[in-house]
């Protein structure tokens, strides 16, 4: 007979919510869908030195929570479309991934929120979304400047925000000079 404790134990197992973030989409399947269904996705990680790690960090306006770095790079006939730079951010208390993808004309083409494990109601909106397009990497986005503020959403809005300044800071230092 199954002690009360034990009971316990299964019960908290069963409903205790996942320990990692929900995928939504994946990063390739993401990429395919930007820069069209027959380009080629491959995938590298990417270390940053140190002197790299202050650059971006300094660039960026952020301290920078890894030196790791998952890229994917978009290829149709050995020529380079564009780059989807992973970044995963804690928001609350949960971690959430958006890929944002990069043109080789150092464009932001769009974001992809990849995995969100906070609650469905601070997942920013597409339309929300859509604001990160056609947008230089030159221009370091700020969250009540260029990017309006979510309401009941705000550390959601701050964390695709600030990402993305981590992003542009990341392909101008590491992957702008390899075209």
């Amino acid at each position: 007979m199954p002690t009360i404790k034990t009971l316990f134990i299964y019960l908290l197992l069963i409903f205790a919510p996942p320990l990692s973030a929900e995928v939504l989409i994946s990063p390739v399947d993401a990429m395919k869908y930007a820069y069209g269904q027959n380009s080629e996705v491959i995938q590298d990680n990417i270390l940053l030195s140190s002197e790299q790690e202050s650059k971006i960090s300094q660039e960026a306006q952020t301290v920078l929570d890894t030196k790791i770095f998952k890229v994917f790079k978009a290829v149709t006939e050995n020529k380079t479309l564009g780059y989807g730079i992973l970044i995963n951010k804690k928001v609350r208390s949960k971690n959430a991934v958006v890929l944002y993808m990069i043109t080789r004309e150092s464009v932001l083409k769009g974001i992809e929120i990849i995995a969100f494990n906070e609650p469905v109601e601070y997942l920013p909106s597409k339309e929300w979304n859509s604001q990160f397009q056609n947008i230089p990497t030159t221009k370091m986005l700020r969250l009540s400047k260029e990017i309006p503020t979510i309401t009941g959403a705000t550390l959601s809005a701050r964390s695709v925000t600030d990402s993305s300044r981590v992003a542009f800071a990341f392909y101008n230092e590491v992957l702008k000079e390899k075209e």
